[in-house]
């Protein structure tokens, strides 16, 4: 049985010798380092909750209240080109001279986590010359957009880097999203299978239903289903890495006649099904193709169907401002990515489709503990991760990117919802809750 996991224990901050090795040097002046350094910390001298510490070759300072309350944080500057990257570049800035090992944090959560508590700051911080460096990264997005040919190469550019990379943070599920922790004691791979359980269980799967789920991911719903629920799934994925490795666990299964895997756009599919599934994918849609993804899906499902989709979401009153800028995210993980809020889904939802609402259930704190979990997976293997070829500086990208969700969903910057959608003559009866919290009632024997 795994340990079980804090969301605050996991592993924090590499060590110094993690810095690259052309980065290790010492902290030296760039142009105008008092400028760039005073600029820096007279902005931090808004900070109206929690305590960060500063720390330079040459002095340390502590902001914030001294009334104790709020989380505390501290930033270490290893190269003074720090200042000046955070001046000229922003938030932005500061993500990319954390990978060049300009600066460490001992606790880059609780830092995402203080930072977040004291927008404002981080807002003062973004001169004229940083909002000139975010137009120009939201034009690079704007040509990463999610067009059938650029959907295809933005999903390239993460999930083929390789199962052999996520099978060493993931559980033996191979499951790249959220999971749902029952108990205290559950495991990373018992909250997968409670996570597609509870999909099953809110569409009312039997072995006479027929689904189509988008996005594939490794195989870990479309095995579920078929195995647990004995049903059809036919399900497609626009990674060839990820259309190779399903294959072939759906073939180690002989699980052929039920599941069929496509490699094919969702814009492209034909035909119609009982239900349809899609566990965050549609952050992968963008929101200029929302109304299309949505009349897609209602156009793939009978009459009486069900649509059950998991998203990562952004709050509303954020959205407008989203979809105009960049954010870490978007430039270094997931090209042409873009988090919807629940009000976007339903104005697409409203717009090109028969659905209404059935249920939504918010489980936000569950993916911190997942991703504290991919966290402390990712370090026990870091050896591992080296030996694949990765360099200090991806190492350090994909730290900060964990870090950096974990925190988001701690502090209800983003959440995690699953959303249950249904059509005209469904007669799905109302969910008030999961009907058993244990993931037992309902499954049914595989025939």
């Amino acid at each position: 049985m795994e340990k079980e996991v804090s969301v605050l224990s996991a592993p924090q901050a590499p060590r110094r010798s993690d810095v690259p090795a052309n980065d290790q040097r010492p902290a030296r002046p760039g142009a105008f380092p008092r400028l760039w350094r005073s600029r820096v910390t007279g902005c931090l001298q808004g900070l109206a909750t929690g305590r960060l510490c500063l720390q330079d070759a040459a002095s340390s300072w502590v902001f914030g209240p001294t009334d104790g309350g709020g989380p505390t944080a501290e930033i270490r500057v290893e190269d003074d080109r720090f200042y000046r990257t955070l001046c000229l570049e922003g938030t932005l800035g500061a993500a990319d001279a954390y990978l060049k090992g300009w600066w460490n944090s001992q606790d880059l959560v609780g830092l995402f986590r203080l930072l977040t508590r004291n927008r404002d700051v981080l807002g003062a911080v973004d001169g004229v010359l940083a909002q000139l460096a975010r137009g120009l990264n939201a034009w690079g997005h704007f040509l990463r957009r999610n067009t059938v040919r650029g959907s295809r190469r933005n999903i390239a550019a993460h999930y083929d880097l390789g199962e052999d990379f996520y099978a060493l943070f993931l559980d033996e599920t191979m499951t790249y999203s959220a999971g749902v922790f029952l108990r205290p004691d559950s495991t990373l791979a018992d909250s997968s299978r409670e996570k597609y359980d509870r999909i099953c269980r809110k569409l009312e799967l039997t072995p006479y239903h027929h689904i189509l789920e988008i996005g594939t991911g490794w195989g870990g719903f479309a095995l579920h289903a078929a195995q647990h629920y004995g049903c059809r799934v036919t399900t497609t994925t626009i990674s060839r890495r990820q259309y190779q490795h399903a294959r072939d666990r759906v073939r180690q299964a002989r699980l052929e006649p039920r599941i069929t895997v496509l490699s094919d756009d969702y814009r492209n599919l034909t035909g119609v099904y009982d239900h349809l599934v899609c566990v965050e994918m549609v952050e992968a849609v963008g929101h200029q193709y929302l109304d299309r993804f949505f009349g897609q899906c209602s156009r793939l499902l009978r009459p009486d169907g069900l649509m059950l989709l998991q998203a990562i979401t952004l709050p509303d009153h954020r959205f407008a401002q989203y979809v105009r800028s960049v954010d870490f995210i978007q430039k270094y993980i997931f090209p042409g990515g873009c988090l919807p809020s629940i009000g976007a889904i339903a104005a697409a939802v409203g717009q090109t489709t028969d659905f209404r609402f059935l249920h939504l259930e918010d489980f936000g704190y569950h993916y911190a503990q997942t991703l504290a979990h991919w966290r402390q997976r990712f370090w026990q293997n870091i050896d591992k991760v080296r030996s694949l070829g990765f360099d200090e500086r991806f190492i350090r990208m994909w730290h900060y990117y964990l870090c950096y969700c974990e925190a988001g969903f701690l502090e209800n910057q983003i959440g995690v919802a699953q959303i249950l959608l249904a059509k005209p003559y469904c007669k799905r009866r109302p969910l008030l809750w999961i009907d058993d919290p244990t993931g037992t009632a309902g499954r049914k024997a595989s025939t």
